[in-house]
């Protein structure tokens, strides 16, 4: 086994809704948004990630774009197999490999995945030259990736908000205790702000033009301590067809948003209800730590402390934390193997 080491490669993959990280190394290689571009003649794959996004929305009828993860789960299966394996062949030290290595993969999922999604994600691992295979749940990682001491009998609640689905769990001795999924998140703030923007101004907006209002100006609460500045926001008018400009508040954006947060505090409060008390304890001292994109909305983390009376923490790179964790998982495969699903 010691002299094929070098044709054995480790790395560690977050497969999510709107971005995929891989870790190589220690170091995150990959970054890039969970997009494809695909030629409708020939249905082969022109562009994938960032590249791809930014033809989102400006395609006409020989190309088409498409996400190939909903909800955390695979939903294309070969466009998605593409996407890992070019991704994969684009991390830089294995690009000028002779021999394509084999490849050891811990690979994180939504908890609330189903039997067959998960042979999905398998699956489409093992035919990029997936030796072995393990996976791990969101919550999971994202509390290693925080730095969460997982293995002490102590609770501890982890949100973690995709693009796809939040995932909301309590942790303790190595398990997951209880578990909400629900599927709002990133995506679906998105389209409230699609629909808002339609419905308050007339403007029709695309999915991209939403993604960069919810991140340059989207709030969980009507009142900030520091405010961003108003945004110029342009799109199609609805009543006359023309192009046109429309300012817009943070303001708005929390009440456009509001609807699908009270929907996520209502899934924290149920998994809250459902917990051991001797863990309720726990949680009373310890807060709840906050991780994934959806968590870097300004406010969220003051809205969710207000409604359950209990400290909220962001964790401190929330994008990378679940990644992270995958990559702490994968370094210790002997230490997590409770945790790992083989």
């Amino acid at each position: 086994m010691g002299f094929f080491d070098f044709l054995t490669e480790e790395i560690a993959i977050d497969l999510g809704t709107a971005n995929t990280l891989i870790i190589h190394k220690d170091k995150v290689v990959v970054d890039s948004p969970s997009i494809v571009a695909i030629d409708r003649t020939t249905s082969k794959v022109i562009a994938i990630g960032l590249e791809a996004s930014m033809m989102q929305g400006k395609t006409h009828e020989n190309i088409k774009t498409i996400r190939p993860l909903k909800d955390g789960v695979i939903a294309d299966f070969n466009a998605s197999e593409q996407m890992i394996n070019m991704l994969i062949k684009s991390i830089p030290t294995l690009k000028n490999r002779l021999i394509t290595p084999s490849l050891r993969m811990v690979i994180c999922i939504p908890s609330g995945i189903t039997e067959v999604e998960m042979r999905a994600v398998k699956e489409s691992a093992e035919r990029v030259n997936g030796k072995e295979v393990y996976l791990i749940h969101e919550p999971m990682a994202a509390a290693i990736g925080i730095g969460i001491d997982i293995k002490q009998p102590k609770g501890n609640m982890i949100v973690d908000i995709g693009g796809g689905t939040t995932e909301i769990a309590v942790i303790a001795l190595s398990g997951i205790v209880c578990d909400k999924s629900v599927k709002i998140a990133g995506d679906v703030f998105t389209n409230d702000i699609v629909y808002y923007m339609r419905r308050q101004h007339n403007l029709y907006v695309g999915e991209r033009t939403a993604e960069k209002i919810k991140i340059s100006i989207g709030a969980a609460l009507e009142e900030l301590d520091n405010p961003p500045e108003d945004m110029s926001v342009q799109g199609r008018d609805l009543l006359t067809g023309k192009p046109k400009q429309a300012v817009v508040s943070y303001r708005e954006i929390a009440k456009a948003l509001d609807k699908s947060i009270l929907r996520i505090e209502d899934a924290i409060m149920e998994a809250l209800s459902q917990t051991p008390p001797e863990l309720a304890a726990d949680i009373y001292n310890t807060g709840i730590y906050l991780a994934g994109g959806g968590s870097m909305l300004r406010g969220l983390d003051k809205r969710i402390s207000l409604k359950t009376d209990l400290p909220v923490y962001i964790a401190e790179d929330p994008l990378q934390a679940v990644v992270r964790g995958t990559g702490i998982a994968l370094k210790n495969i002997e230490l997590y193997k409770t945790i790992l699903i083989k």
